[in-house]
């Protein structure tokens, strides 16, 4: 179909349509248009003749389910801000002027393109890089020992026959950087050093602080744009910054990886839509002589979540014993291989499975704004949870007035968006609120809220007691790291 065909059947569709009458569908002697209207905008399906009205109908529902989860509003200027994601989702939907057998959720994770089995590579992807990495360095630490000795041998013992000086064609041996095992240095001889006369700075030469006016006038733009640009010392000529290293686990030769990843969604007036959670331990063996073990398992929730092991692993041992150990005994676990043994799921529909509520409650404030309070709740008193954000959605060029916040905000201008940071909730801070005033608002704009956070408790009451090995179940030294992290958590 050309590109003028198309223009022309959309041209003809305003004429076709009839103000004193109610039709979901009207056809003409080619094609057939099924419509719907949405708020300020029309959702159109065009059609041959020949085509099952009914699956039509149910097409057109579904491609109007998708635009609220990509658009806050239905009018025009959102639609073409977010016309690429839509037309990804529609792209799902029908295919070569088909549709596919798909729902809302199955949209929603095609479009996201979120793939298990590509985390999984990535993580066996760096898992060799570092290894290939610990090789090298111990190839270049051999390299140097083997430089070292070398140096010794032509430097350390002298022929009796000969001198102690050196002569016109021999030099000292010198030892490589790092060569310190063996090498003693020689006792520090002061030395003189003359005095440099000062050189006076031309007109030509570079001035320091120069480019102040510059900085100031290039923070005080991103200041206008929204930013918040916090200044601190700067650090004295000389003095040295302290690095900041990120926190390393230490892992023993058995390592064990308990992951936990939630996905959420609950109405702005309450109710859960959809609750998921997905749990996965992967073991890590990292010598040879610990391949051949069990791994014993505690499960003391008492939820209905789903276990389900790997299908190499005996399962009546699991079901009888709570130990995961292989089919056939004799064979060890792969070595340096992050391998999942052990993955769960849970779904609920009741909101006290909930870790954290967010109550919103925006109220026109009769200005042409809006007045919004925002609550959580720790609803697990047993988690701790780190590192939470809140995410709440601003209308485009809106500066909020936050008069009361438990934790910290930040305004993001560029993204429109307020963000409402807590480093910690745990049983001591469950509960905490922020009101901010928005001027130029409906109580619209401030959906959806997006929720994020990190904690080492995990939800499920499931944990690694021991790990042991199957000769004589003698105890076998190992490491666990939990971690229970949200995928999507949102308030629409």
């Amino acid at each position: 179909m050309t590109k003028a065909r198309i223009e022309g059947l959309l041209a003809a569709f305003p004429k076709l349509m009839s103000s004193g009458k109610q039709h979901t569908f009207v056809e003409t002697e080619s094609v057939r248009y099924v419509y719907q209207p949405l708020e300020k905008v029309y959702m159109l399906l065009i059609t041959t003749k020949a085509s099952n009205i009914l699956e039509d109908l149910e097409t057109l529902r579904l491609f109007a389910r998708v635009i609220p989860e990509y658009c806050n509003s239905m009018d025009e200027l959102e639609i073409a801000e977010n016309a690429f994601n839509l037309i990804f989702a529609f792209d799902e939907i029908v295919a070569l002027g088909y549709r596919e057998n798909v729902n809302l959720a199955q949209i929603r994770t095609f479009v996201e393109m979120d793939s298990h089995e590509e985390k999984v590579y990535q993580a066996v992807r760096m898992t060799q890089e570092r290894e290939a990495k610990n090789k090298m360095r111990e190839k270049a630490k051999e390299l140097q020992r083997q430089r070292m000795m070398e140096a010794n041998k032509k430097g350390g013992i002298k022929n009796p026959g000969f001198g102690g000086g050196y002569g016109s064609g021999s030099s000292p041996a010198i030892p490589a950087v790092g060569d310190t095992a063996n090498f003693v240095p020689e006792p520090i001889r002061p030395s003189y050093k003359p005095k440099q006369k000062p050189v006076n700075a031309g007109p030509g030469a570079m001035k320091l602080g120069g480019k102040s006016r510059d900085v100031d006038s290039f923070v005080d733009q991103l200041k206008e744009e929204g930013e918040n640009v916090v200044s601190g010392p700067l650090a004295a000529p000389g003095t040295k910054l302290t690095p900041i290293t990120p926190q390393i686990m230490n892992t023993e030769l058995v390592h064990l990886r308990q992951e936990e990843r939630l996905n959420v969604r609950v109405g702005r007036d309450g109710g859960l839509q959809n609750f998921e959670l997905h749990g996965l331990v992967t073991l890590h063996i990292s010598d040879e002589k610990w391949g051949r073990i069990r791994v014993q398992v505690e499960n003391r929730d008492t939820r209905g979540i789903q276990l389900q092991t790997h299908p190499n692993v005996d399962k009546e041992l699991f079901r009888a014993h709570g130990q995961i150990g292989l089919k056939v005994p004799t064979k060890p676990f792969p070595l340096n291989t992050d391998v999942g043994v052990l993955k769960w799921r849970f779904q609920a529909q009741d909101e006290t499975a909930l870790p954290i509520s967010i109550n919103c409650w925006p109220s026109e404030n009769g200005e042409g704004g809006c007045d919004v309070n925002i609550e959580y709740e720790l609803e697990q008193a047993d988690l701790e949870l780190n590192d939470v954000q809140i995410n709440i959605p601003l209308s485009i060029g809106c500066n909020p007035i936050v008069s009361e916040c438990d934790g910290q905000y930040t305004h993001e201008g560029r993204r429109n968006m307020l963000v409402w940071s807590l480093p910690v909730i745990d049983a001591s801070t469950k509960s905490g609120s922020m009101e901010f005033s928005a001027p130029s608002s409906t109580p619209a704009d401030f959906f959806p809220l997006h929720i994020s956070f990190t904690s080492k408790t995990p939800y499920a009451k499931i944990k690694v007691s021991e790990v042991l090995l199957v000769e004589d179940d003698s105890p076998v030294k190992y490491s666990v790291e939990t971690v229970f992290f949200t995928d999507n958590y949102e308030v629409v």
